[in-house]
């Protein structure tokens, strides 16, 4: 294994850093509240940051998070990039690559997802969605959804085709209720690795499928689905997001603590920096080798989808890190900061509503832990 990124994904990186760090101030955070950005969204798609995506990979994506995480920046990157760029390079059809990537790929297109299991989500042999979707993060910047139907196929919804209600959270996320009725959806990973059509049976059951893993891309057809059934996709996307989202979390925790390592150093009690404390000391430690444990197992799943080797498990392991690490080290970055921590228009609190969120909207630990351990026995994930 080898996360060291490649030119390309560096230049990416430090692009997205400048683009972050001029634009994703603390006043422009404030005044954007739980809404996007678009000013910063306008420059990133300019920068050509979203689009770069299809060329880095997964690990290229996971390494432009990390920078978003770091100023909390108020922008869809990483929705739009694993429920949009990444699943309709991957298992669009040639028609829905030509159509859907460039748009978005300039920011003109922006995709959230609802994907996760078990989907409230009905819907027929025509294409027609129908269920409610309670909270789906970003879906107020979004123009289309990707969504997963109780048989984890994934269907493409447009927003102006649905009905969708504003949700306050106390996280700063653009969230909103999704609510389809008999809504047209366009079904995504229908198309087989080798151009044809999968069919299914009456009763809408794939057909068996070669022993592949789910995970890995066709060697043959580059960006091709590798089994070219609705459990593989739905297996892939899901996945790609839990790595993606470790890689923000990764990103978010990594912020929260130079904020603290700052604070402590400038500090002052008692005649010296709080930073000299060694109780100060060992909370930032334990804080340190937690966020490295998130970014290196999200470097690791993103290094194996990137390679077309089984990642599930890993995706799964990098999840559970983001969720459980993360949740300690945005209370940590909080508590070191004192008094000025309990502050909500304080700086560090953004991280820690977003670490919070990226817990939950991962899944707790108890139930990631849950799911890997019977991946693991049954023999499904992988190695």
């Amino acid at each position: 294994m080898d996360f060291t990124p490649t030119e390309e994904q560096t230049a990416a990186r430090d692009l997205a850093a400048r683009v972050f760090g001029d634009l994703a101030t603390h006043e422009r955070l404030s005044a954007a509240g739980t809404g996007g950005d678009a000013e910063l969204w306008k420059a990133l798609c300019a920068a050509g940051l979203i689009a770069a995506v299809a060329e880095t990979g997964l690990l290229g994506l996971v390494l432009l998070l990390e920078e978003q995480g770091r100023t909390t920046a108020q922008v869809p990157f990483a929705a739009s990039c694993v429920y949009g760029l990444l699943p309709v390079a991957t298992h669009g059809s040639p028609e829905q690559r030509e159509r859907l990537l460039p748009g978005i790929g300039d920011g003109t297109v922006v995709v959230c997802g609802a994907v996760s299991p078990p989907s409230p989500v009905r819907a027929t042999a025509a294409g027609r969605l129908s269920g409610v979707v309670p909270a789906v993060p970003w879906l107020r910047d979004a123009t289309h959804v990707l969504v997963a139907d109780d048989r984890r196929r994934l269907w493409l919804v447009r927003t102006v085709d649905a009905r969708c209600e504003p949700v306050e959270l106390t996280a700063p996320w653009s969230a909103g209720r999704l609510t389809l009725d008999a809504t047209p959806g366009e079904r995504l990973g229908g198309a087989a690795a080798g151009g044809g059509t999968v069919r299914e049976r009456d009763d809408g059951v794939s057909p068996a499928v070669p022993d592949v893993p789910v995970s890995s891309p066709s060697a043959a057809v580059p960006g091709a689905l590798s089994a070219g059934y609705a459990e593989g996709v739905h297996t892939d996307v899901l996945a790609t997001a839990r790595t993606a989202f470790a890689g923000l979390q990764a990103g978010v925790c990594a912020g929260s603590l130079a904020r603290a390592v700052e604070h402590t150093n400038t500090r002052e009690q008692f005649g010296r920096p709080l930073a000299t404390n060694q109780a100060v000391q060992l909370r930032a430690a334990d804080a340190y080798m937690d966020t490295e444990a998130i970014r290196v197992t999200a470097y690791e799943a993103a290094w194996r989808r990137d390679e077309g080797l089984p990642y599930v498990t890993h995706a799964l392991t990098a999840a559970w890190w983001a969720s459980e690490a993360g949740r300690r080290v945005v209370h940590t970055g909080q508590h070191l900061h004192g008094g000025t921590g309990a502050d909500l228009e304080h700086p560090v609190h953004r991280h820690f509503l977003w670490g919070r969120q990226l817990d939950a909207y991962l899944g707790c630990g108890d139930e990631v832990l849950q799911e890997l351990g019977e991946l693991l026995v049954s023999g499904e994930g992988g190695t």
